[in-house]
Formats: C-alpha cells, structure tokens, sequence
C-alpha cells in the first residue's frame, strides 16, 4: 500500500504547487514579474513566453521592467502585453519595456479575492477526486485480499489526513493571496 500513499501525495503536491503558480499570475497592486508569466510573444514565427526573449525586472514598487535581449523583439513583446488580458500598458523608450502598476479599484480587488477563491475552490475539488481514486485503489487492493478490513479503514484514514494537511496548505495559500490583494 505504500505505492499508493506515496503516489497520492506526490499527486497532492503538484495540485498544491499548480495553485501557488496560478495565484503567482494574478495582478496584485505591486509589481511582480510573475505576473508576465502566461504572456506570449510571437518572435520569429513562433509564440515564446517573454522570459525566453527578454530579462524582466522589478526595479520599484509599482514598475516592472522588460530588456530584451534582441532589441527586434521589443516591439513583438510590447504587443504580447497589451493582447493579454493583464490590463497593463506597456511604455516602449526603444531600449527597454516599462510598465507602471496602477493601483487597483476597490471593484477590481474585490473580483481578484473571488477569482482567488474559485481557483482555490477548483484545486480543493481536484485534490478530493486524487482522494476517491487512492481511495478506489484501497478498496480494490482489499477486495483482492492483499489487506484486511481493517488495514484498508487504516490506510483511508492516512489517505484523509494527508489530503486535510493540502487543503489546509491551499486555504493558507488563498488568505495570503487575498491579504495580498487587499492590502494597499
């Protein structure tokens, strides 16, 4: 049965670590690099994330920075920003990418901690399906006679307690993200 333990938390923490990237993306009122990470550029033919093209830099509070490391991709990284849905506006001074953060609209923040909470919503719902799977894996091990009764209650019970342990980590990572969010 440890095979499937060990294949259930590793399971677990690839859903806790894909939040931590998706709630990484969302715009807070600062600036923030990661906040680049889903924007494309197409360069060359081809559409590349822009940390393949350029270095990103945060040099102040509210100022993201874009030097690429072709100055022919400027203007292709310039457009990737303003088709993403970032509602960002890129200033290009032919050398570098600037981008000011404006603060967030009291609406806007609100929409944020909701779409937070939906994407933590979505992972807690993820991480129960693993659950009912390891689950199905227990059960059939028992019904194949290579555990008793009681092992398998055992092995559930372990399987829950893992899978309270992420969503508590999820729940921590949600309020973090909308203190984030709401904090001026």
């Amino acid at each position: 049965m440890a095979f499937v333990f060990t294949a259930f938390e590793e399971k677990l923490k690839k859903g806790v670590q894909h939040l931590s990237k998706e709630l990484a993306t969302i715009r807070t009122g600062r600036a923030n690099a990661s906040v680049l990470d889903s924007v494309k550029v197409e360069y060359y033919g081809s559409l590349v994330p822009i940390s393949q093209v350029a270095a990103i830099n945060v040099p102040q509070a509210r100022v993201i920075e874009i030097k690429a490391w072709d100055t022919a991709a400027l203007l292709a990284i310039e457009k990737g920003i303003q088709k993403s849905d970032l509602g960002l506006n890129p200033v290009n001074d032919g050398k570098l990418i600037r981008i000011n953060i404006p603060a967030l609209t009291e609406e806007r923040r609100k929409e944020l901690v909701k779409y937070t909470k939906k994407l933590a919503e979505e992972e807690k719902v993820s991480l129960r399906n693993i659950r009912r799977t390891a689950n199905e894996e227990i059960d059939s091990e028992k019904t194949k006679g290579g555990i008793s009764e009681d092992q398998q209650k055992k092995e559930k019970e372990k399987v829950q307690k893992l899978l309270d342990n992420y969503i508590a980590q999820i729940e921590k990572n949600m309020i973090d993200k909308e203190k984030d969010i709401m904090s001026v």
